[in-house]
């Protein structure tokens, strides 16, 4: 099983963690209240960063800006959740760090979740956030055409989407797509192979029930919206430039390296990276075990080669 690749050090981690059902209304409420309760504590700047939240275009966004900026290159990020919950300020850690690494301007994306808000509604959200990054570029520092797309597992998902959309509306296009074992095809929430193992962080159970709330059809059905699941679509030609990072403890493990293999063979410039022993989100529940310091060293070698091309 995939469980028994996982390091010792994330098994003892991870003992002392919930692992709850997300899948379950009860739990994702308890959740909410629990992350309504942590907002006074988020990151709110300090010498280095400057941070702030926007209101726009019927949304909102976090902006994290260095106060020495390394060049004028900036990075859409895009939080996690199973498009069912989590919020942008509990990515503060991973915003902080893109910003100390890169020395660039990352916005972080709020967005509305499902089931109360079914798809489009999040990847419209994502998609506002973009058009205010473009639009007030000057005022941010950044250069429009030099900005980065980004996010992790189901905000890894919205990433791949949104890219799908912006190449098909034509326009500024992103420099790049980060994705973190990014949650990309329902088809997944059918496979009863991976019903029976056990996953940490993100099973199989939550996984059905974040794909039927976010698409409001059970997950696996013949058809679904253009950019509902980004793995669906036919062809990948003409996208950007694709970092994928996964773990082999992963759920997501097949989808990522299928979509890996199929950007690829489109002719899109993709790199899989793919950490032994890792499970969902690894890099941040052990940022600095062996396997996580590899998966960042890689995704920062990526994201400065694209920078750098760019120029």
């Amino acid at each position: 099983m995939r469980h028994d690749d996982v390091p010792k050090e994330f098994h003892d981690k991870l003992r002392w963690l919930p692992d709850p059902p997300y899948h379950v209304p009860f739990v994702r409420h308890i959740m909410e209240v629990l992350i309504r309760l942590g907002r006074p504590f988020e990151f709110k700047g300090d010498d280095q960063i400057e941070a702030r939240w926007v209101e726009h275009n019927g949304t909102r966004c976090k902006v994290y800006r260095p106060r020495a900026p390394k060049n004028d290159a900036a990075l859409l990020w895009i939080h996690g959740g199973g498009y069912i919950l989590l919020e942008t300020y509990l990515d503060d850690p991973i915003c902080r760090r893109i910003v100390d690494e890169l020395g660039i301007t990352v916005v972080s994306a709020e967005y509305r979740h499902a089931p109360r808000h079914p798809f489009p509604a999040a990847l419209d959200d994502c998609h506002q956030t973009w058009r205010w990054l473009q639009e007030n570029a000057e005022t941010l520092g950044v250069h429009a055409g030099r900005t980065i797309l980004a996010g992790e597992s189901a905000g890894g998902g919205l990433a791949a989407a949104l890219a799908q959309r912006l190449h098909d509306e034509g326009g500024v296009q992103p420099l790049a797509q980060l994705l973190f074992c990014p949650m990309l095809d329902d088809r997944t929430a059918i496979r009863e192979d991976l019903s029976q193992e056990p996953f940490y962080v993100w099973d199989n159970a939550n996984n059905r029930s974040g794909w039927s709330h976010y698409l409001g059809q059970p997950p696996g059905a013949d058809d679904v919206p253009p950019y509902s699941v980004p793995a669906r679509r036919e062809s990948l030609a003409g996208l950007p430039p694709a970092w994928v990072g996964v773990g082999t403890a992963d759920l997501f493990l097949d989808e990522n390296e299928t979509y890996a293999k199929r950007l690829a063979a489109d002719g899109v410039d993709t790199e899989l990276f793919v950490a032994k022993g890792g499970m969902h989100s690894f890099y941040t529940v052990l940022p600095d075990a062996d396997i996580s310091v590899a998966f960042w060293s890689a995704m920062f070698a990526f994201a400065r080669h694209v920078i750098a091309e760019a120029r």
